[in-house]
């Protein structure tokens, strides 16, 4: 049985279904949104080696004709390169305007497909069905789709809308642990943005989620995504509020960026880590108690996500950095206006807000602190 929320935003609204077993129900879902029964399913190298065949079954079954291109798994497939030879690869297969490509993995793939489905013929539309607990919480819903490059992360993209989104729990089963506790980090963001209540519940369920809790799951899946889906109805294009939802990743894009964007950390990590970071800064600017922020740091340690630099337990730990040239990450921050970057602070759990002027002196001592940081 699935659950179904309705985004809702200029000209546009799509529905999103979160329940397990819906891979097997995604042909009779998608069908009746296809101008006609064929499609492209775009995906990676891991989701197909666990989860193709039932999503290929259940479109066969639909009577959907499609072609599948799979793609090399992880964030550097977000690139130019990769953007390329997926719309060279949709030409050759001479999709139609009318038609709907399929992005099925996690947020790689879905902001990646989102992007290429975006421009290809100036705009076709595209479904998502997010196999990562982050895609499903966070990156399929809101139409915010891109690439990296070099000198930051997704400086490249656009806003284009799925035409629907459907999340099956069971995906889960498959993921490393490591990528599961990666996503929490994004259902913790919604807490301390603005829901202390979630926060809560989340201190006396965050293990039940990573353990694979169907119930504690779908719970979680479906209030991030009213959370969100709330935000994008009234900010679709981050001109304001939403970008509250980038609590922690100012942060942590910086330290994506000075990774290479390669598997030593992961997108949920830096978050956590950044969360961590901003809380800091708003302790340090006199802003929020002291006792929040170490509550939340706690809180991620408790669930084995890193929250700094220096954690002698991550990989992160081994690779030389600067605060300086973290620092100078941020300046290229997609938020940044007149040489300033804004970052999301917090006057306390739950009490997220938006600031425009933190002196780069401030901002550069909680990296120094985090590089810094000990047992």
């Amino acid at each position: 049985m699935s659950q179904k929320i309705t985004v809702t935003v200029k000209d546009h609204s799509y529905p999103i279904y979160v329940g397990a077993g819906l891979l097997e129900q995604a042909g009779e879902i998608i069908a009746p949104i296809l101008s006609r029964p064929q499609s492209v399913i775009i995906t990676d190298e891991n989701v197909a080696r666990h989860q193709l065949s039932r999503l290929e079954k259940s479109l066969t079954n639909a009577g959907i004709a499609f072609s599948t291109l799979i793609l090399p798994a992880g964030e550097a497939t977000k690139s130019f390169d990769q953007l390329q030879n997926v719309l060279d690869q949709l030409l050759e297969l001479k999709l139609e305007r009318s038609d709907k490509i399929i992005a099925f993995g996690g947020g790689v793939i879905g902001d990646l497909v989102g992007f290429a489905a975006s421009i290809y013929q100036r705009g076709i539309g595209f479904i998502q069905i997010p196999t990562t607990l982050l895609s499903q919480v966070d990156s399929s819903v809101g139409g915010k789709c891109g690439i990296n490059t070099p000198r930051g992360k997704n400086l490249v993209g656009s806003f284009h809308q799925p035409d629907l989104v459907l999340t099956d729990v069971t995906t889960l089963d498959s993921l490393p642990e490591r990528q599961v506790r990666a996503g929490y980090a994004e259902v913790v963001k919604y807490g301390l943005i603005n829901d202390v209540d979630f926060f809560t519940w989340l201190e006396s369920n965050g293990e039940k989620i990573i353990a694979g809790d169907r119930l504690a799951q779908t719970h979680a899946i479906l209030t991030s995504c009213r959370a969100k889906a709330h935000v994008v109805a009234e900010d679709e294009k981050e001109k304001g509020n939403r970008a509250l939802l980038n609590l922690g990743h100012t942060f942590g894009h910086a330290l994506e960026a000075e990774c290479g964007y390669a598997d030593t950390l992961i997108h949920g990590e830096a978050v956590a880590i950044g969360m961590v970071m901003a809380f800091d800064l708003s302790v340090r600017m006199g802003l929020c108690p002291q006792a929040d922020a170490e509550t939340v740091r706690q809180h991620l340690e408790r669930l084995a996500l890193p929250t700094r630099i220096s954690d002698p337990k991550h990989a992160l730990s081994n690779i030389p950095m600067t605060a300086q040239r973290l620092f100078d990450h941020t300046l290229h921050d997609k938020k940044a206006s007149g040489g300033k970057v804004t970052f999301v602070l917090t006057r306390g759990l739950g009490q997220a807000f938006l600031c425009k002027d933190v002196a780069p002196d401030n901002i550069k001592a909680i990296f120094q602190q985090s590089l810094d940081a000990a047992d």
